[in-house]
């Protein structure tokens, strides 16, 4: 139990019953709020992966809690030194903060900004990053002098409404518009094989992904983050599907990859898809898109919806999911902060009474 409504860190490893509790049930209500229609995690799943470390990132977890309810979460990363990646990406901190909605506007979110601050500055970060979907987090982090920076939606297909005859043409035409591309399709794991090859490639697409003003480092994929990546999958038998075209000299072309799992068995995730910019104008998305949709049909008959990740400036990607059918479900927005506004807004805050 955490007395007066104080910040407190929280060991997940060694957490008991008491915490859990009040944790599924903080976890119950912000699903409610934002995604009510749709399946939450068990709550034997959540635990094995939150209690799982990263490999590589720093990670923070608070809560403010009185009589048995938690209030308030933070969570909080930066990138572990001596990992992949971290030279250009140590400056930054992702943050998430919610406070329960009756326990909004009573300057709760507020109490979290001298820790921000702190774990800011032990690792040296000069940059925070914080996303909302929710007004009264827009209004919130346009209060403590956030700018937007990145804006998108969480997209969804209605698997029943998908022109089935449309997504063939598409298969036919990849193939026809690119006949010495191959086509590959992976379910599962991809064999560690293919990983020093995979990794690399991968990465070079991720970083094609337009973010607007986002200020983001590189993003690096190697073996040891596939690792990771299925451990993490396995841990909720959650199955992952890998559609790619790969040209004759053996260059990875174009990407897509989707995850299902038994708890959410009503929707598939659709995660990143890429085409490499030399390779651009020849249908290859329309082709790997189409691929994976007709094959996902065929596997989860009984699946009803693909939900997608889009940023708003991401035009060719958003062409392509408005002709298949995609919606905007929910928006979102990141904002980013430099670390001496944020100081200067902990700076004016009214002292906190004991």
């Amino acid at each position: 139990m955490v007395a007066g409504g104080v910040p407190a860190r929280v060991d997940l490893k060694s957490a008991g019953a008491d915490f859990w509790k009040r944790y599924h049930a903080y976890r119950a209500l912000r699903h409610e709020e934002s995604r009510p229609n749709d399946p939450l995690r068990p709550a034997d799943i959540e635990e094995m992966r939150l209690k799982r470390d990263s490999p590589f990132d720093i990670e923070y977890r608070y809560e403010i809690a009185t009589d048995g309810v938690l209030l308030s979460w933070f969570s909080g990363s930066t990138s572990k030194p001596g990992t992949a990646g971290h030279e250009s990406n140590k400056h930054l901190f992702w943050s998430d903060i919610y406070v329960r909605p009756d326990h909004r506007r009573q300057g709760i979110a507020s109490t979290w900004l001298p820790l921000l601050l702190e774990l800011m500055d032990a690792h040296g970060c000069s940059v925070v990053g914080i996303g909302t979907e929710e007004v009264s987090g827009h209004a919130f982090l346009r209060w403590l002098g956030a700018e937007p920076k990145l804006s998108g939606a969480e997209n969804r297909l209605k698997l029943a409404d998908v022109n089935w005859g449309m997504v063939q043409r598409w298969i036919d035409e990849g193939s026809q518009r690119s006949p010495q591309t191959r086509l590959e399709v992976y379910d599962g794991h991809l064999p560690e094989a293919m990983w020093a090859d995979f990794a690399p490639q991968l990465s070079s697409l991720l970083n094609t992904i337009p973010f607007e003003n986002l200020d983001i480092g590189e993003i690096v994929v190697t073996p040891d983050h596939m690792r990771d990546w299925y451990a993490r999958l396995d841990l909720g038998d959650e199955r992952q599907h890998t559609v790619l075209t790969r040209e004759p000299d053996g260059v990875i072309s174009a990407i897509t990859d989707t995850t299902w799992a038994p708890h959410r068995a009503s929707i598939i995730e659709q995660r990143f898809t890429g085409v490499r910019p030399d390779a651009r104008g020849r249908g290859l998305g329309k082709w790997i898109k189409a691929t994976m949709l007709a094959h996902l049909h065929e596997l989860y008959p009984d699946a009803k919806w693909v939900a997608t990740e889009n940023a708003g400036s991401n035009a060719p990607m958003l062409a392509i999911n408005k002709k298949l059918g995609y919606k905007e479900y929910r928006a979102s927005t990141e904002y980013q902060i430099g670390r001496d506004d944020l100081a200067a807004r902990v700076k004016g805050l009214p002292a906190r009474k004991s």
